[in-house]
């Protein structure tokens, strides 16, 4: 047996105890977790925290971002987040303040976003009676949450931080809550820091790395397959595998269609995009989805939104999917190979076995498919309309994205989020936008995020004047600390997503989706909080407009009025599927490479290559 000498052996650094309170502890975790931005709004509970903070925002180790409201908070942080793939960070107190955040922690848990959510609560032993500003936020989040915890003892504080943020953004990230009675804050105790990576959690193990067997699989489909298509998701930002992505549509010339959230997964200047699938998704797109023999699904969950009738999605089609949540794996559409794994840590094996065994992919193999859903780009193209005397929302939005095509872009929810999707063209990460729970009021806090997060990069939400005036109050903020964001209010007087669904199923009844009366006025609300804003309702005004807006050292809100009816096509109506779409441009008449066929059914005008009418679904 061999000794060891005492040189050899690797000793670990001895960890005085100091006496601390709890609120220190929390502050110096946050600290060592890297945290340098929290948005926060005090209030009893949390004072004790609040007080600690005061101390670390007096050393500059971190900088506290006073909201208007702590739904702001939540929405910042998930911004913040989403730009950078850190986790972010969101203060609130007991009670309401704890409840106001719930909005924000359902939609970073819809949409997969790593979060640390503190609040305050009352004293242990005031728990349970009722007392003023109680609320059971443990039990009210349950569903909406990773993991969550009520810190019952200070010397718990240091191991929860960081099992909090070691859960929130590995696997699949999302949500954590760490709820802290008031007298836990203030109770001293002896501190030791725990540091980040140091957290072992024998029941938590996310599966990383996917099966050879099933990656081999996958391989032989892919190699087998005439059809192809890439749908991918927001698993795809998450894990950072845009460029495997790109690596393997273009070694087998895979057409790649995404998701909402999977925006910015792949280059949608790409000739091999297809922008995006779904219920506003391109035609061609949903075509090609409908069509497909192969479907390669990566860190997508076949949603309704996406999927439409959900036994008539990709009917013909073999599924890989690929996915690091098993619980998804299967949960809407059994796949033929099911890979558990980190998205790019499967990519990056499989591209590595490709490269191995020599493979050489058939350049031709995918060439008539590719011929195929380029004729469907060519007949039905997204259009920008250039109505007479009123500029269209399209084209406010296209204009936006010309002049500024690398900026970090934010979205509210309805009409402006669908054709910001169909137009803007975005890098990883540059797309944000709440997909799965979809709440309004999400744009104007997730660009403050994203631009605390991002000083230097150019960050513009997209909003519509619905939306923009459930977090208006949070100019408030942006006013007080210069955030930089601009605000573009795609304007039509309408709650324009409902007002579209009330003239398409509801016989035009348009109950409570008008907006006109109590608008207020855009530019003198900016005034008021001391924010440059303008308004625009002409073209000749609006190029020259938004080069002002980009070019303004300070947050700018564009009030950007649109011609008020416009619907946002194309659009698969609830029930349906992929292949049956409203609002499809006629094709066009004077292409002679187009031959015509008429469908048994309806009479509509289709393509020879169509298999489904697209305004009735009807076989052809």
């Amino acid at each position: 047996m061999l000794s060891e000498s005492r040189s050899d052996r690797k000793t670990k650094p001895v960890v005085v105890p100091t006496r601390r309170t709890g609120a220190y502890a929390l502050m110096d975790s946050l600290k060592r977790h890297g945290v340098k931005h929290i948005f926060g709004y005090p209030g009893g509970a949390i004072l004790p925290i609040y007080d600690e903070l005061y101390r670390f925002e007096a050393t500059g180790d971190v900088q506290h971002i006073l909201v208007r409201h702590e739904q702001g908070a939540s929405h910042a942080a998930d911004g913040y987040a989403r730009a950078t793939g850190k986790v972010g960070v969101c203060f609130g107190t007991s009670g309401p303040g704890a409840t106001n955040l719930v909005t924000g922690i359902a939609t970073a848990h819809m949409d997969s976003i790593p979060m640390v959510i503190i609040t305050g609560q009352v004293p242990r032993a005031a728990i349970g009676t009722d007392a003023f500003q109680e609320t059971d936020i443990y039990g009210i989040t349950l569903p909406i949450v990773k993991h969550s915890y009520v810190v019952r003892d200070p010397r718990d504080m240091a191991r929860i931080v960081a099992e909090g943020f070691h859960i929130a953004s590995t696997g699949r990230p999302g949500p954590v809550l760490i709820d802290i009675p008031k007298d836990v804050g203030l109770e001293e105790f002896d501190y030791v820091p725990v540091e980040p990576g140091s957290i072992k959690l024998p029941g938590y193990r996310p599966t990383v790395k996917g099966n050879p067997r099933q990656i081999n699989q996958a391989i032989e489909l892919i190699r087998q397959a005439k059809k192809p298509l890439l749908y991918v998701g927001g698993g795809a930002i998450a894990a950072s595998a845009h460029q495997s992505i790109k690596e393997l549509a273009e070694h087998f010339q895979i057409p790649v269609t995404t998701t909402l959230m999977g925006i910015g997964a792949f280059d949608e200047h790409h000739p091999l995009s297809l922008g995006m699938l779904g219920m506003h998704g391109t035609a061609y797109a949903n075509f090609a989805v409908s069509e497909c023999d192969l479907l390669i699904a990566v860190g997508a969950r076949f949603d309704d939104r996406v999927t439409g009738k959900l036994d008539e999605f990709a009917a013909r089609a073999k599924v890989i999917h690929i996915d690091i949540d098993p619980a998804e794996v299967g949960k809407n559409r059994g796949p033929e190979v099911p890979i558990v794994g980190d998205v790019q840590q499967v990519l990056t094996d499989l591209l590595r076995r490709l490269r191995e065994t020599g493979d050489i992919a058939d350049t031709n193999q995918t060439k008539e498919w590719l011929g195929r859903i380029d004729r469907w780009r060519q007949d039905y193209p997204l259009v920008v309309p250039h109505p007479e005397n009123a500029l269209s929302p399209q084209e406010a939005i296209v204009e936006v994205g010309r002049q500024a095509p690398d900026a970090y872009y934010t979205t509210d929810v309805g009409q402006h989020q669908m054709w910001a999707a169909q137009f803007l063209k975005n890098g990883p990460r540059r797309w944000i936008s709440s997909a799965g729970l979809g709440t309004m009021g999400f744009g104007v806090p997730a660009a403050m995020g994203s631009q605390v997060a991002l000083p230097d990069q150019q960050t513009i939400c997209i909003s519509g004047d619905a939306s923009f005036q459930m977090n208006l109050q949070e100019l408030g903020t942006i006013a007080q600390y210069g955030i930089k964001v601009k605000i573009v209010i795609i304007n039509n007087g309408w709650q324009g997503m409902v007002r579209q669904w009330q003239e398409t199923f509801y016989g035009e009844r348009y109950s409570s989706s008008n907006m006109e009366i109590g608008m207020p006025d855009i530019p003198l609300l900016c005034q008021a909080y001391g924010i440059k804003g303008k308004v625009v309702s002409t073209r000749d005004e609006l190029q020259g407009a938004i080069a002002e807006m980009l070019a303004h050292d300070g947050p700018f809100v564009l009030d950007v009025h649109v011609t008020r009816n416009e619907n946002c096509y194309p659009m698969v109506a609830p029930g349906k599927s992929n292949a049956q779409m409203l609002g499809l441009p006629e094709l066009k008449q004077n292409n002679l490479q187009v031959e015509l066929v008429y469908c048994s059914n309806c009479g509509a005008k289709n393509a020879s290559t169509n298999h489904f009418c697209p305004e009735c679904g009807t076989k052809l």
